[in-house]
C-alpha cells in the first residue's frame, strides 16, 4: 500500500525519523551555546532556550546525557564528519562518505552524510576552472589513430596508459613564472605511474617522463594514449614507444574528452590544492605537487575503485 506521493508509509516514516534526528544534531550546536553562555556569562538557561526556540526539557535531557541510540549515532557521525572536513576542507560529502567507510569502517549512504553536512554548514572549498597548455605541432612528424576511442576501462594494470602536460604559475613580486608537470596515468587503478616537473614545456619534459615510467615498469607494454601535443607527434618519441613495444594512440583534434581521465586528474589536483592559492616561490609549488601526487596515489580513496586508493587497487591486482 502506498500513499499519494507514491512512497510506502514505512519508508516515509523512516525518512521523517531521520529528519528529526538530524534536526536534533542541529539543536546540539544550540545546546552547546546555551550551556556556554550559562557557565561563562551567567545567562539564564530559560533565556537561551527562548532565543533558540528550543524546549528546556529537551535541553536538560541533552545535558544529562540521556540520548536515543539514533540520536547518539548521528552525533558521533557528525563529529567524525567534522574531523574529516577540518583535516581536508576540499572534500565534499561523497568523498567524506568514502573516508568514513575506508578509514573508520562506518557504512552510511550519501544522503545521510549530505544532510549532516548541510546541518553543519560543511561544504567543499574547491573551485572550478578550465585551462590547458597543449601546444599542437604546426608540422607533426607522426600522427596516430585514436585507438583508445574513449574506452577507459582496463581489466588489469599496465594495459592502458594516458599522458599529458599541464601548467602552473608562481609569483615573485610582479613577475609571473610558469612550471610544467608531465604525468602518466594508468587507467586500471588511476595511479600516477611517473611524473616530471620542469620550467620548460619541451621534448625532454615528456621524454624523461616516459623513460622514468619504463624504467620503473620494464615489463609493461600498454596502449599509450595522448593528445596531439608537439612532443607526442615527434618522430623520436614514436620510436621510443616502438622500442618499448607500446602502441601509440592520439586524441582527435579539439576533443579533450578523448583523454578524459587524464584531464580529470589535472582538475582534481588543481581544485584541491592549487586554485584559490598564490604560490610565491618555486620550491613551495614543487613541494605541493610532489606531496599531492603521493597523497593521491597512497591516501586518496576513490569510489570508482571500490573505495580504495590507487596503490591499494594496484597491489590487490598484483596479489591476485
Amino acid at each position: 500500500m502506498h500513499g499519494r506521493d507514491g512512497k510506502s508509509p514505512a519508508k516515509k516514516i523512516g525518512g521523517d525519523r531521520e529528519e528529526r534526528c538530524l534536526g536534533q544534531v542541529r539543536q546540539v550546536q544550540q545546546y552547546h551555546s546555551i550551556r556556554q553562555c550559562n557557565e561563562e556569562y551567567g545567562d539564564p538557561v530559560e533565556f537561551g532556550c527562548a532565543y533558540f526556540h528550543v524546549s528546556r526539557t529537551a535541553y536538560y535531557a541533552w545535558l544529562s546525557g540521556k540520548l536515543s541510540k539514533r540520536r547518539a549515532d548521528n552525533e558521533q557521525l557528525a563529529e567524525k564528519i567534522e574531523q574529516i572536513h577540518t583535516k581536508s576542507p576540499d572534500k565534499g560529502y561523497r568523498r567524506i562518505r568514502d573516508d568514513l567507510e575506508h578509514d573508520y569502517g562506518i557504512h552510511v549512504n550519501n544522503k545521510r552524510v549530505l544532510r549532516i553536512c548541510r546541518v553543519k554548514s560543511i561544504q567543499s572549498t574547491i573551485k572550478y576552472r578550465s585551462n590547458g597548455c597543449t601546444r599542437h605541432a604546426a608540422n607533426p612528424q607522426y600522427l596516430a589513430e585514436n585507438i583508445l576511442n574513449r574506452d577507459f576501462y582496463a581489466s588489469k594494470p599496465d594495459t592502458k596508459w594516458l599522458t599529458d602536460v599541464t601548467e602552473f604559475k608562481w609569483y615573485e613580486g610582479v613577475e609571473v613564472y610558469k612550471l610544467y608537470l608531465s604525468a602518466i596515468l594508468d587507467l586500471y587503478d588511476r595511479r600516477i605511474v611517473s611524473y616530471v616537473i620542469r620550467d620548460r614545456n619541451d621534448n625532454s619534459l615528456v621524454f624523461d617522463t616516459f623513460k622514468k615510467a619504463v624504467a620503473e615498469n620494464p615489463d609493461a607494454h600498454p596502449l599509450f594514449h595522448s593528445d596531439r601535443g608537439f612532443q607526442y607527434t615527434n618522430r623520436t618519441f614514436h620510436h621510443m614507444l616502438e622500442e618499448a613495444k607500446m602502441e601509440q594512440s592520439m586524441s582527435r583534434v579539439a576533443h579533450c574528452i578523448d583523454n578524459g581521465p587524464m584531464e580529470g586528474f589535472w582538475g582534481i589536483l588543481k581544485r584541491e590544492r592549487y586554485y584559490g592559492r598564490r604560490f610565491t616561490s618555486r620550491e613551495k609549488l614543487v613541494q605541493m605537487i610532489q606531496d599531492y601526487i603521493t597523497y593521491y596515489n597512497t591516501r586518496r580513496v576513490q569510489h570508482n575503485l571500490g573505495v580504495l586508493t590507487p596503490l591499494e587497487k594496484h597491489q590487490l591486482a598484483l596479489a591476485a
